[in-house]
């Protein structure tokens, strides 16, 4: 009779688990050019697809990248649908992102998008990413940097989600706080909107990457205003009519609308809800369209990142849509920090 030690059985069951799932949150140490100090974290999913697909999750003002990694159901999806997952840490004390500078304002200017986006080139050449299909979704703080990123990188970015955000550029300024802003009282017409995102990258004709806009009714520390403006703004990129050509009542949910505005801006008026408003992955990676993806193998691609990786618990991919975890980002109105 072959006799197996109870340490053999353990270590052949530790074994298997690390195969069922040995994806994590790693930070990269060097990811190349790295203007302001911000930090990468990235999660490649055990079954990861050939030329995968690049999300960027943008965490809010106070937030970290671990956060929006156990607070929200990105990692889940990315499980499922086998794109990577780009988690940026932002660099400012109080966990803030660069929103008002020229340099983060300007494609390839030197700030925090500059920072991303060099993110982005390093995943697309380390793990043979599909240049053409790179995402964006971040909330408050996130959400106001993932605009700046379609704003500045129209290059590099198929779509962006904002979540509880402003417009490209209303933050403008030398401070990381923008009061006005913040209050709603800042108001363009579509065409001023419009000349602030080109002048982000002077030059450029190709196409610009489709955006999704939602935000809360009851938001008191982005103004509802800012939805409106976004709006303006986006249209007027895009260069259609601020009239919906379409509207869905009760959509994702009960008492919310869905407006869209052709094919490429899509805005979601959450009644109701305040900054803190519950998150809708699925439907964001619906909308991306990175629910259609086929063909996912069952090995991860061998390139690993000089890293460490980080010991949070893996959200459930079964559990309810998120009501994100962001308790004094931003700081409300009046506050007078960072966001």
């Amino acid at each position: 009779m072959v006799k197996i030690s109870i340490a053999s059985v353990l270590t052949l069951l530790g074994a298997a688990s690390s195969l069922v799932s040995a994806a994590s949150l790693t930070k990269v140490n060097n990811f190349g050019t790295n203007p302001t100090n911000a930090e990468m974290y990235i999660y490649v999913p055990d079954k990861v697809a050939a030329n995968p697909a690049i999300l960027v999750g943008i965490h809010w003002c106070t937030g970290t990248a671990d956060a929006f990694y156990s607070g929200t159901q990105y990692k889940a999806q990315a499980d499922k649908y086998g794109f990577i997952v780009i988690y940026p840490d932002a660099p400012d004390s109080g966990g803030c992102w660069d929103v008002h500078s020229t340099k983060t304002l300007t494609h390839d200017g030197g700030g925090d998008s500059t920072a991303i986006a060099n993110m982005v080139r390093y995943t697309i050449t380390q793990y043979k990413a599909d240049a053409s299909r790179v995402y964006s979704v971040g909330v408050s703080s996130g959400g106001m940097m993932t605009e700046v990123l379609m704003g500045a990188y129209p290059d590099m970015f198929k779509a962006g989600s904002s979540w509880a955000g402003v417009p490209f550029g209303c933050f403008a300024g030398p401070d990381m706080w923008n009061s006005q802003c913040a209050n709603g009282q800042i108001s363009k017409t579509p065409q001023q909107w419009g000349d602030l995102v080109r002048a982000a990258y002077p030059g450029y004709t190709g196409a610009r990457p489709k955006i999704q806009l939602w935000h809360g009714t009851q938001d008191a520390t982005l103004s509802f205003n800012n939805w409106g403006e976004s709006i303006k703004e986006w249209t007027n990129v895009h260069g259609v009519s601020q009239t919906p050509t379409e509207t869905i009542s009760n959509s994702p949910v009960s008492g919310w609308t869905r407006t869209r505005y052709g094919p490429n801006v899509e805005a979601i008026r959450a009644e109701g809800q305040p900054h803190n408003l519950e998150h809708k992955e699925a439907d964001v990676i619906a909308w991306f369209g990175l629910d259609k993806l086929a063909n996912v193998p069952s090995a991860t691609p061998s390139a690993t990142p000089s890293a460490t990786k980080s010991a949070t618990a893996t959200p459930s991919a079964t559990s309810a849509p998120t009501t994100v975890a962001k308790w004094g980002q931003c700081g409300g109105i009046g506050y007078t920090g960072g966001t």
